[in-house]
């Protein structure tokens, strides 16, 4: 008896000491070390992190600095661009009127917006207001983001809704995971449709202001006091340097929400507690079965499992990317503007959640990658892994490789430089269906590229060999020289081009390969 009842001691001390474990929480110490450490790594000027456990926000910190000009420190109210994790507060939108009745996830675009269009009768026909979210809509990555990228184009909605008829698919409808920025621009269009109000007004007075983030806006233009907002750095050129703000455009429904770790905090637990919110969690912003939708896979994505998570699967629900890690559902998203680059991760099952916001490119996502990862390792009782190693030699391994093209490319254009071009041969205006007008022209003897609707998108010409030009653009904020690529007729005459970005590492935003330029003048 007395054996039996030391086992039993035995065994309930060994749950607990296992409980504890996997439960264990990191310290605020331990965060700051980690999180200082990395952005020493990486590079960066400024992060902030929260923590979200069992209800509570038990971290929040601001780390480094809003700019390195005016130095200013970052803290737990400083606003940055979340980008792409303003996906999902069009999904939580877009739930609140399915509740209400104004629409459903299986309603046609086109009843909504009826002069939208795809690329055939048949996909146009069946596009369902989900399939504006899931990233399987047959076109491929990034298709139409030159719309939008860089900054300071004047696309509107009108053009967005009138290019999906000219893109090319890559796969078959609902087949293939690939993602787009632009079918969630139409998602704010259905949101503005069906409300009444833009997207931009319903999601500030139907979520942002119910759940008193009080210092989150979806644009810039809504900020007041900018005392505290971060500036953007880029690393692109070799040393840090702050590079303008993304202006305002019409990308909100996609990446609009400018918002603070303390205030992502509180959209963290609205989550974790399946829609309830409030002192007593007595106020319901969407009900558990929009919670179940939003984190269901619709697209399955390929998975790459790390022995380390025992990871089973891997796929994109609405507005979330989903996967299990040791037997935890895991719902996160990224997110990525000029400078700007966050992350949001949640493991409901531990009632966890970590976000962390970043203003320099390219190292912010090794710190929010490396310090995510480390701080949810910590609340499994994993070993130690030491993540800023591993995501810092990714870093320098795909730069190098990227560096080490661009680099040939441009030794390749400085030998050629003598090589005899006729000018008057290239010399015009090209047009695309979507993207619209560029010219071709000569400034001072140096042919030069210009877009008509997306003005920083102008550089100069370089010959590169055969009938292919490099193009240095003005715009460095990011990685994005292009090549040039020209149809001769059988005089030797300019009919059209083709273009494809210079390094293997440009970001995926910049879908040249996507144009199709045609002589008009």
């Amino acid at each position: 008896m007395k054996k039996t009842k030391s086992i039993l001691i035995f065994l309930t001390l060994f749950i607990l000491l296992v409980n504890n474990a996997v439960y264990a929480q990191i310290s605020t110490k331990e965060i700051d070390a980690l999180v200082e450490k990395a952005m020493k790594e990486f590079n960066v000027a400024g992060v902030a992190v929260a923590v979200v456990k069992d209800g509570k926000i038990i971290h929040e910190k601001g780390y480094g600095v809003r700019s390195i000009d005016s130095k200013q420190p970052v803290n737990a109210h400083t606003n940055f661009q979340i980008a792409s994790n303003s996906k999902a507060f069009t999904t939580a939108a877009l739930a609140i009127l399915v509740e209400e009745g104004k629409l459903s996830w299986k309603d046609k675009v086109k009843t909504h917006i009826p002069e939208f269009k795809m690329y055939n009768e048949y996909v146009t026909e069946n596009f369902l207001i989900e399939d504006l979210l899931t990233h399987r809509s047959g076109l491929g990555l990034g298709i139409g983001d030159l719309m939008s990228f860089p900054d300071g184009a004047d696309f509107t909605i009108k053009d967005i809704l009138n290019s999906f008829q000219y893109f090319k698919p890559v796969s078959a409808f609902r087949t293939q995971y690939d993602y787009d920025n632009q079918l969630y621009i139409v998602a704010g269009e259905v949101i503005a449709r069906a409300s009444g109000m833009s997207w931009e007004k319903f999601v500030q007075t139907r979520i942002i202001e119910p759940l008193q983030m009080d210092s989150s806006f979806t644009s810039f233009a809504a900020i007041k006091d900018r005392s505290n907002v971060a500036t953007p750095h880029s690393t692109e050129t070799g040393k840090i340097r702050t590079i303008s703000l993304f202006k305002d455009q019409i990308i909100g429904a996609a990446g609009g929400i400018f918002s603070n770790v303390d205030d992502m905090s509180k959209w963290m637990l609205v989550h974790l507690n399946k829609g309830k919110y409030g002192q007593t969690l007595d106020k319901q912003l969407f009900t558990e079965k929009s919670q179940r939708k939003m984190w269901k896979i619709h697209t399955v994505r390929e998975s790459n499992p790390d022995p380390r998570y025992n990871q089973h699967f891997n796929g994109y629900g609405l507005g979330w990317n989903l996967s299990d890690i040791k037997g935890n559902l895991s719902a996160s998203h990224t997110g990525g503007l000029p400078g700007m680059l966050s992350i949001v991760t949640m493991i409901p099952d531990l009632k966890l959640g970590i976000v962390i916001l970043t203003n320099t490119e390219n190292g912010g996502a090794g710190v929010f990658r490396a310090v995510s990862q480390t701080i949810i390792d910590s609340y499994l009782g994993l070993s130690n892994f030491d993540w800023i190693e591993k995501y810092s030699k990714d870093f320098q391994s795909r730069q190098n490789k990227g560096d080490s093209v661009t680099k040939k490319v441009w030794e390749t254009v400085a030998a050629a430089k003598n090589t005899p071009v006729k000018n008057e041969d290239f010399i015009g205006i090209y047009e695309d269906k979507w993207f619209g007008k560029v010219e071709i022209f000569l400034k001072g003897n140096q042919l030069w590229f210009k877009s008509l609707r997306s003005p920083k998108l102008n550089g100069a010409m370089q010959f590169y060999k055969a009938n292919t030009f490099a193009i240095k653009w003005e715009y460095q904020d990011m990685n994005a020289d292009a090549f040039a690529i020209f149809s001769l007729n059988e005089e030797g005459k300019a009919q059209s081009i083709k273009m494809k970005g210079i390094s293997p590492n440009i970001d995926f935003s910049f879908d040249f390969q996507d144009l199709d330029l045609q002589r008009i003048k």
